[in-house]
């Protein structure tokens, strides 16, 4: 998407600059940077914000050969604004975006291309029937052919409500691999309205996840392997300069660890170490380390490297 981010309330004239977001392409520039090759397919419109989109991919590494374009649609876009001290609320324009208008035929020639891994987020799912049908067809391709599947539950109340979410999202968990949610959307995938969250993990590990990795945000995050061993990293202490876009760069380092083929617990440890190169800088992905910079949060605050 196009995204605007405002200083201040806009009706008192807040100042705009213009960035790049979106869950998935994030993580895609996290992963790029990161010295993975990876691709992102998604829908844009025939228009400045859709090139300016494509330009700041290619330009950080990340392959959007297979990435299309409606000419009848324009491309999404949200803003950014910061409201009160630190609180800050999003507004979308995302129906009718040609995003919105994406169907399953638009993303074969990603998936004919191959892959080891494939990532997807609930915001794509809740943009309309023809991203979720996609989104079951890239799932159920990926998965036939031994993918890993990730999923990053990543609700938004203003897209969707929670009831939607779940009925959507519950029926793709059979075709997913490891499950990246934050400790309040866990109950959208799984359980009753009051299952304790070991017996919510157990649930999906029955129906044949892998890993369930829960964010706790200040708190570090938390590694399922099955019902009984957990595994836990804390966040990494850093001042905290913007959290949005701290989910997508969690995510960006578990999935490098990942396909790093790293132990469980390093590969927890580098998604809280890039999630923290996210909270101390501002905006969504511009913060985001490159492998040769991971090691910057050993020194001592306030260092200079030289």
């Amino acid at each position: 998407m196009l995204s605007l981010q405002v200083d201040g309330a806009l009706t008192a004239g807040g100042s705009a600059r213009t960035a790049v977001a979106g869950a998935e392409s994030n993580v895609a520039v996290g992963l790029a940077r990161l010295g993975h090759h990876v691709g992102w397919a998604g829908r844009l419109g025939s228009d400045e914000p859709g090139r300016v989109i494509l330009r700041t991919l290619r330009g950080e590494g990340v392959h959007v050969d297979h990435a299309t374009v409606d000419a009848d649609a324009p491309t999404g876009a949200l803003m950014r604004e910061r409201r009160v001290a630190d609180l800050a609320r999003v507004h979308y324009w995302r129906a009718g975006s040609a995003a919105s208008r994406m169907q399953p035929q638009h993303v074969r020639g990603a998936l004919a291309a191959g892959a080891r891994l494939l990532h997807l987020t609930g915001i794509t799912c809740a943009l309309g029937p023809g991203p979720l049908d996609t989104v079951r067809a890239a799932a159920g391709h990926a998965a036939e052919r031994g993918w890993t599947v990730s999923l990053d539950v990543n609700h938004r109340t203003r897209l969707w409500d929670a009831a939607a979410a779940s009925a959507a999202l519950r029926p793709l968990l059979g075709l997913v691999d490891i499950v990246i949610a934050s400790d309040d959307e866990l109950p959208l995938i799984a359980g009753g309205e009051s299952t304790p969250e070991a017996d919510r993990v157990a649930e999906l590990l029955d129906q044949g996840v892998r890993e369930v990795v829960v964010k706790r945000g200040a708190q570090g995050a938390d590694l399922y392997l099955d019902a009984d061993r957990v595994l836990h990293a804390a966040a990494h202490p850093v001042p905290v300069a913007d959290t949005v876009g701290a989910g997508d760069a969690f995510c960006a380092g578990y999935l490098s660890g990942v396909l790093d083929e790293l132990p469980a617990d390093e590969r927890l440890r580098r998604a809280t170490r890039t999630a923290a190169f996210a909270v101390a800088c501002h905006g969504d992905w511009e913060g985001l380390p490159h492998r040769d910079e991971l090691s910057l949060l050993d020194s001592a605050p306030g260092a200079a490297v030289r």
